[in-house]
């Protein structure tokens, strides 16, 4: 909805979402992938929370994190996904100013939670296996509690300074978004008023969001494979490695992704690029997760099979 101003211009009250666009043919077959994509994910990640929650095997530190990983990849997929289902059915989505911060809010907060959460788990890794006679000591309640909260806490704040420029941006050029979900740089090229306070303010906190986080769990990794490497049987050392191969993954993975989505500039990209890669981290990245963790990792396998046990 677009209402008249004094100046001439139009101011915008409401966004039109297109999502991808294409033949009707191949809209419907990317509805069923990514519907099922959903399922897939909501249905993995409820299982590893839940067998966290029955199992008295896992309630170790590392797994009270990774209940909380998967929490945030539930959240970061429903807040792209149906909306995105949606805009494949009807070709486009209407949306409210309100409703597009909210959405983004909805996205951005488990995002940058995912990035603090992984590296907590690095941290924890990092404890295990170079201090381990110290672990239990450290790495106690009240510690996982407060990294925990501090994770979701700064994820916080770190959206609500984008959500508070963005409430103070003007749109008046165009209402409709040629993206697949209201994000930062799709309403940045629809703005009508000077936007270099918030691209300076992403540009600042991207670098030490994403890039020195990632930073902080290569070397974490590092000292983990020096002290690894100093264990002299080679069952120790596998067993060591197993611990962390896991999560090793799933970092790179993820913050290859958010490296590419964040860091890059979007201008150097075609739009289908910019959509592949915000897809990529929003549908395919919270499925990986669950996948990567119950193929590689014993404990969450054994778990598995005993609840699979006592159910029959």
């Amino acid at each position: 909805m677009i209402s008249p101003r004094e100046n001439n211009q139009t101011e915008i009250t409401e966004f039109i979402l297109l999502g991808i666009e294409g033949p009707q043919a191949v809209k419907i077959f990317l509805y069923f992938v990514f519907l099922i994509l959903y399922i897939m994910t909501l249905c993995g990640n409820l299982v590893i929370i839940g067998l966290i929650l029955e199992s008295q095997h896992l309630r170790s530190p590392l797994y009270f994190f990774l209940s909380n990983l998967a929490l945030s990849d539930i959240l970061l997929s429903t807040s792209v996904v149906p909306t995105l289902l949606c805009a494949l059915l009807k070709g486009r989505v209407t949306m409210t100013i309100t409703g597009c911060v909210v959405q983004f809010l909805a996205s951005g907060l488990p995002s940058s939670a995912e990035c603090n959460l992984l590296t907590v788990m690095s941290y924890d890794r990092y404890l295990a296996v170079c201090n381990p006679l110290h672990y239990n000591r450290i790495m106690n309640n009240n510690l996982c509690t407060n990294l925990i909260s501090c994770s979701w806490l700064v994820s916080f704040l770190f959206c609500l300074t984008d959500i508070i420029e963005i409430l103070h941006m003007e749109f008046c050029r165009s209402n409709v978004i040629d993206y697949v979900y209201c994000d930062v740089a799709p309403l940045l090229e629809i703005s009508c008023k000077n936007s270099s306070i918030l691209q300076l303010t992403i540009l600042v906190f991207s670098i030490p969001g994403i890039l020195l986080l990632f930073v902080l769990i290569i070397l974490s990794y590092v000292n983990i494979s020096i002290a690894v490497l100093r264990i002299p049987s080679n069952i120790g050392r596998q067993k060591a490695f197993s611990t962390c191969s896991s999560h090793l993954t799933v970092v790179c993975v993820y913050f290859g992704i958010l490296i590419a989505k964040y860091t890059v500039p979007s201008k150097g990209r075609s739009l289908t690029m910019n959509k592949a890669i915000t897809l990529l981290y929003t549908a395919l990245t919270p499925l990986i997760n669950p996948v990567i963790y119950s193929l590689r990792n014993r404990d969450i396998r054994a778990a598995a099979n005993k609840l699979i046990s006592v159910r029959k």
